[in-house]
């Protein structure tokens, strides 16, 4: 992190500026912090952009859909000034260095546990693999297209990787081609770009399974699958365009799987894939709780007819939370199998300024046991906000049938809870 420079704003919003993280296409990167403390990563945009009204329309739209991305593997969006004179975004801060420092051996990031910098090991890779498909797997389901997954955008925590700069480069198509419809525009790093976007052809989210692929193989071999721009980078375009990536051979062999998924534009088989890596039965933990896995029984792995979540869980629950329980929680738990959509929570009340808050939030199976009464649900994901501002993902639960009938839903990684109550 640098200082911030004599024509850095002191504050955006309600957030005090602390240093500077960077800048990119769009612009520059601060680290900043709220009045209640709270520390996030704002994205102030270029002044140039910010005239331009395509651009903020776009973005105010992009900003909107990226707000309903809430799962565990990246940066959510908080806050935002759509309409402000020059437009930002704050995410919640990462605190952890990029794929691409921890790979190219820069100082400052070693890989865990070895004390070296370079290629990860081959279970690092899967974990790896699983986490950022699950991040695009929330990405998409928003509606989104990333179009720039890179290594400088994965950020390695001690919970695992996570996604950032998500759905927003699409505002940026407004400067190539001046429009809000065409999606023709080449938006993306040389290196880590799908065939479509160096011919300028329509993104996809397979583009972005693409992508996955070119990180995955430089995170296991320290090299770029198409090999460096340097200063030839028409050479780099025709080498994605026209030829076949250069993955090596040996630790990489499962890489080359992944690569024929990926040519396929099957974004579930490569989850699929590194889930099931090792011949363990693994879920992913979802982040804030630990960046490994945990054992599930097989016969919960995958939809089935019957499900995976104990009857004792299903049904309509609430509770009340508040002063004077003036706000109402409702969880609705349904039946499915391990990825499906169990859990829907709706939360009602009042806000400290006046008005009133709904926000809806869906969260997926994560793991269950049939030995046990109870299940682990995934991040929660927005559906529904208003105010929007109001509304915050949260993290991966417990959901727990406790001796007395009532429902204990508890955040995996702090211990933090909730009781409800059967409904009817």
């Amino acid at each position: 992190m640098e200082k911030l420079g004599s024509g850095d704003p002191q504050r955006i919003g309600r957030y005090r500026l602390l240093g500077r993280l960077g800048a990119g296409g769009m612009g520059q990167v601060f680290l900043a912090r709220s009045d209640r403390g709270r520390t996030v990563a704002i994205k102030l945009v270029r002044p140039e952009l910010a005239e331009q009204q395509q651009f903020r329309d776009r973005f105010r739209a992009e900003v909107q859909a990226a707000r309903k991305v809430g799962g565990s593997w990246t940066a959510p969006v908080l806050d935002a000034g759509v309409d402000d004179a020059v437009p930002w975004v704050a995410t919640g801060y990462v605190a952890g260095p990029s794929l691409h420092r921890i790979v190219s051996g820069r100082p400052g990031a070693p890989v865990a546990g070895s004390g070296a910098y370079g290629p990860l090991p081959g279970r690092s890779v899967r974990l790896l693999g699983a986490g950022l498909a699950g991040a695009l797997q929330d990405i998409h389901r928003a509606g989104l297209i990333h179009r720039d997954l890179k290594p400088s955008n994965v950020l390695v925590t001690i919970d695992g990787p996570r996604v950032i700069d998500f759905g927003i480069a699409r505002a940026l198509d407004t400067v190539a081609d001046g429009g809000l419809t065409r999606t023709g525009a080449m938006i993306g790093s040389p290196g880590f770009m799908a065939p479509e976007q160096v011919r300028g052809e329509r993104v996809t989210t397979a583009c972005d399974v693409f992508c996955l692929g070119s990180v995955l193989a430089y995170a296991a071999t320290g090299r770029l699958p198409f090999g460096a721009a340097d200063s030839r980078i028409h050479a780099l375009m025709y080498r994605i365009a026209q030829e076949e990536p250069d993955l090596g051979a040996g630790s990489v062999l499962l890489l080359v799987a992944m690569a024929l998924l990926v040519a396929a534009g099957a974004g579930w088989g490569v989850y699929a894939l590194t889930q099931g890596a090792g011949g363990s039965t693994a879920s992913s933990t979802g982040g804030s709780s630990g960046g490994g896995t945990t054992g599930g029984d097989t016969k919960h792995e995958g939809k089935n007819a019957d499900g995976a979540v104990p009857s004792g869980l299903l049904g309509t629950w609430t509770a009340r939370v508040g002063g004077e329980g003036t706000s109402t929680r409702q969880l609705v738990v349904e039946q499915g199998g391990v990825g499906d959509r169990v859990l829907t929570l709706t939360a009602e009340g009042p806000l400290d300024t006046g008005g009133s808050y709904r926000c809806v939030f869906q969260a997926d199976l994560e793991s269950a046991s049939s030995s046990e009464e109870s299940v682990r649900v995934g991040a929660s994901r927005i559906t529904e906000g208003e105010p929007m501002t109001s509304c915050s993902p949260g993290k991966p639960t417990i959901l727990t049938l406790l001796p007395d009938g009532g429902l204990r839903r508890e955040i995996a990684s702090s211990g933090e809870s909730l009781t409800y109550r059967k409904s009817g």
